[in-house]
C-alpha cells in the first residue's frame, strides 16, 4: 500500500508467535506455515524491512521487492543486497528515507526478538499471526501489554496445505494515551 504525500509512515512489527510466545528455535521458525508466509510477503512487499543479523542469517538471502536493512553490532558486517546498520536508530533512519522514496505507508520490523524488544515502544501497529502451537523455542516475542495495545481485527485461518497448524491473524493498534 502506498502512502499519501505527507502521511505518517507507520512502524509495524510483523511476527508469527506460538501460543506460548515462542517465535524461533535454533535460528529458524519452529513451524511451517506456507499460508502465513504468503500473508507476510503481501504485507511487506514494497516496504523497507528491518531485521537483526540472526534473522538475516536464517533467511539467507535478500527478500525481493523490499529494501532489506540488517542491524548488526559488528561494524564490518556486509552482505550483498542489504543495507547494514550498526544500531536500531540508524536502521530506522534508513528505513524512513526508503519508505519516503517508495511512498510506502509503513516500515516493517520482521525480527528477531532483540529487534522486536528494541522497537516495541515506538511501534504504531503489530501484525501478529497467533500460531495455534506451543513449540519449544529459544526466542520469544515481547509481551503485548493490553493497556498499551488494542486489538483492532482478528481472523482465524485453518491449516492449509504446507501448514503445521491453524493460526489467527491479529492486528493491534497502539492505544491512545489517556
Amino acid at each position: 500500500m502506498s502512502a499519501q504525500p505527507g502521511a505518517p509512515i507507520a512502524l509495524v512489527l510483523i511476527a508469527a508467535i506460538g501460543d506460548n510466545g515462542v517465535i524461533g528455535q535454533g535460528g529458524g521458525l519452529p513451524w511451517r506455515l506456507s499460508s502465513d508466509m504468503r500473508h507476510f510477503r503481501e504485507f511487506t512487499m514494497g516496504k523497507p524491512v528491518v531485521m537483526g543479523r540472526k534473522t538475516w542469517d536464517s533467511i539467507g538471502k535478500p527478500l525481493k521487492g523490499r529494501t532489506n536493512i540488517v542491524v548488526s553490532r559488528d561494524p564490518r558486517f556486509a552482505a550483498k543486497g542489504v543495507v547494514a546498520a550498526t544500531s536500531i536508530e540508524a536502521a530506522l533512519t534508513v528505513a524512513r528515507g526508503d519508505a519516503l522514496r517508495r511512498s510506502a505507508d509503513a516500515i516493517a520490523v520482521i525480527g528477531g526478538s532483540d529487534v522486536f524488544a528494541a522497537t516495541m515502544s515506538r511501534a504504531d501497529r503489530l501484525v501478529i499471526s497467533r500460531v495455534h502451537l506451543a513449540p519449544k523455542g529459544d526466542s520469544k516475542f515481547p509481551d503485548i501489554d493490553p493497556s498499551v495495545w488494542r486489538e483492532t481485527s482478528r481472523s482465524e485461518h485453518p491449516a492449509g496445505p504446507g501448514d503445521d497448524a491453524s493460526y489467527a491473524l491479529v492486528v493491534y493498534q497502539r492505544a491512545a494515551a489517556a
